[in-house]
């Protein structure tokens, strides 16, 4: 299995950039995993929130292959504690075939095709964090996952 986070626009501050690596790079020796950015929207000053939503709508689709599970990252989903995200990580790798692909949408959410088209959602905290710092706390969970199935003592309980 592949785990991809998938997000819009790139990661513009330069505080988190380091550190979102480093995690990539740490989980990249238990999974395959990567970050792929959807470019951000131009000139959307004259776009209502449902319009941008749409065409970040079409991007992120476009972004999705065959047989992918599509899992949001989204307020109103599933909350887990950490040790919980490292089984819920266990079965999908069990039972994934192709990609499991994290989503981070745009600043207004997601529109409800890409809502129709996912899998799963789930909630990273009750509190509300930018687009930039959830990028950098979701690398670092799926880190921690990752460690904790294979045993290595980074997270402590």
């Amino acid at each position: 299995m592949k785990a991809t986070l998938l997000v819009v626009g790139k990661t513009v501050d330069k505080n988190f950039i380091p550190a979102i690596d480093d995690y990539v790079s740490r989980t990249q020796h238990y999974l395959q995993f990567n970050i792929e950015v959807i470019p951000e929207l131009k000139n959307t000053k004259s776009l209502t929130q449902e319009q941008q939503k749409d065409k970040e709508a079409d991007l992120i689709l476009k972004a999705l292959q065959p047989g992918d599970v599509v899992v949001l990252l989204d307020e109103h989903g599933k909350e887990f504690r950490s040790i919980e995200f490292a089984q819920y990580m266990k079965q999908k790798m069990n039972t994934v075939n192709k990609r499991l692909v994290f989503i981070v949408g745009g600043p207004y959410g997601f529109s409800q095709r890409v809502y129709a088209a996912a899998h799963e959602k789930i909630s990273l905290s009750k509190m509300t964090f930018s687009h930039q710092m959830i990028r950098l706390i979701f690398v670092e969970q799926i880190y921690r996952a990752m460690s904790i199935l294979n045993g290595s003592p980074y997270h402590h309980e």
